[in-house]
């Protein structure tokens, strides 16, 4: 399974992003993480611009969620929502609407924040932003509070219990891509389109 990976931080020394990076660590032999580098250049969303040739940033985002198998998305929490930029992104990878490249993507969300809620309400929000889209959104939370204290100076988890939730989430996602991948296996055989 190809697993993509994006950081609603960007920051340099983002929570998120070593949390991310923390998810590779656990996955199975054969299974692979990406992480996706391009919001900051992801201009603001404007109909007008929403064209093709997209502008490049558009079109990479576009291009590595469509060739995922699952999406993980970390997210901080600014005044107790999704960053801009990270929405921003969505609201570009969601266009058009009808065939948008999240749609029936299986897709999960953690967070991790400085205060003491771990990000919950951005993750919240999140998950509402994404179901809009049409994307599969895996059931399970991570939500890491006082970022500050729970990763080691190299940027890893320092507490096993929180390495098993991160673990947990991802496990839901590639079972949930699995089953997408059987599902629409079976459902291109039935129409003829696979030997």
């Amino acid at each position: 399974m190809n697993l993509l990976a994006i950081s609603g931080s960007l920051r340099r020394d983002s929570y998120n992003t070593s949390l991310l990076r923390a998810a590779e660590e656990l996955l199975e032999p054969g299974d692979t993480l990406e992480l996706w580098q391009g919001l900051r250049e992801v201009p603001p969303y404007d109909q007008d611009d929403d064209v093709e040739p997209a502008p490049a940033a558009v079109a990479s985002l576009r291009a590595a969620v469509a060739a995922a198998d699952a999406v993980l998305i970390a997210t901080p929490e600014y005044n107790s929502s999704i960053p801009g930029a990270l929405k921003n992104a969505l609201d570009w990878a969601s266009r058009p609407i009808a065939t948008n490249v999240f749609r029936n993507k299986p897709v999960a969300v953690i967070g991790s924040s400085v205060g003491m809620f771990g990000a919950v309400w951005a993750q919240a929000e999140l998950r509402k932003v994404l179901g809009a889209t049409g994307a599969r959104v895996t059931e399970g939370e991570v939500a890491i509070g006082h970022a500050g204290e729970r990763f080691d100076e190299k940027g890893r988890l320092n507490e096993p219990n929180l390495a098993q939730e991160v673990h947990e989430v991802v496990a839901a996602l590639l079972a949930d891509a699995r089953s997408a991948q059987t599902s629409q296996h079976a459902d291109n055989v039935g129409e003829g389109l696979e030997p």
